[in-house]
């Protein structure tokens, strides 16, 4: 099977109208005009709700030095509503120095940093960012898409076998003191109905 790199597009971004909502652009982060602090701040929020049920994920509390690392390590896009980042996630491809084993077949590509701003949720954002990742992951020749959440968080787990993901593995990584579900899916083919691409765009123009 031969896995493609991941192109360095940053105009690279996709728009769709969501109900209630308007507009809902996915795009790359860009550094030039977004900032890593913020980013940060937005995923402290979003698993805030994780971190009091006593669930610390890193994503929790970690400094925006890692969330850059973190993103670094694959391809990080936001979601951009009303003009503002509400959720973000990070696709990496195969990741062979992984302690999860199922993150290390070829096949497999993987999402991280996944969050989306909590008054923001059950709008459609996170379905329409890993449907996205799914699209990111076929294309670039991986047959599917994986994530992990704490294994007690019963609403997430939910919430994923919606979007078509099924348990795969249960997996206790360091300075967790909790296991982990890892979930997967086959990835997407082609782009989700109702997604247009939007290439050449300066940063910001569609927001």
């Amino acid at each position: 099977m031969s896995i493609l790199p991941a192109p360095q597009r940053p105009d690279e971004r996709i728009t769709s109208i969501l109900p209630g909502m308007g507009r809902l652009v996915l795009r790359r982060f860009d550094p030039r005009h977004d900032s890593w602090e913020a980013l940060t701040r937005l995923l402290h929020r979003a698993f805030a709700r994780l971190a009091s049920l006593g669930l610390h994920c890193s994503s929790a509390d970690q400094a925006a030095s890692i969330t850059r690392e973190r993103a670094l390590a694959g391809d990080c896009f936001v979601a951009i509503c009303n003009g503002r980042i509400v959720g973000t996630l990070t696709v990496e491809g195969r990741d062979s120095h992984s302690p999860c084993e199922y993150y290390r077949q070829r096949s497999v590509a993987s999402v991280h940093q996944f969050g989306i701003e909590p008054k923001w949720q059950s709008r459609g954002i996170g379905r329409a960012l890993l449907a996205f990742a799914a699209q990111w992951a076929a294309a670039r020749g991986y047959t599917q898409i994986a994530l992990d959440t704490p294994f007690p968080a019963a609403h997430l787990i939910a919430f994923y076998r919606t979007q078509g993901f099924s348990l795969v593995d249960v997996v206790r990584f360091a300075g967790r003191g909790y296991d982990s579900a890892v979930l997967s899916k086959a990835a997407a083919a082609r782009a989700e109905a109702g997604f247009t691409y939007l290439r050449g765009a300066l940063p910001g123009s569609l927001e």
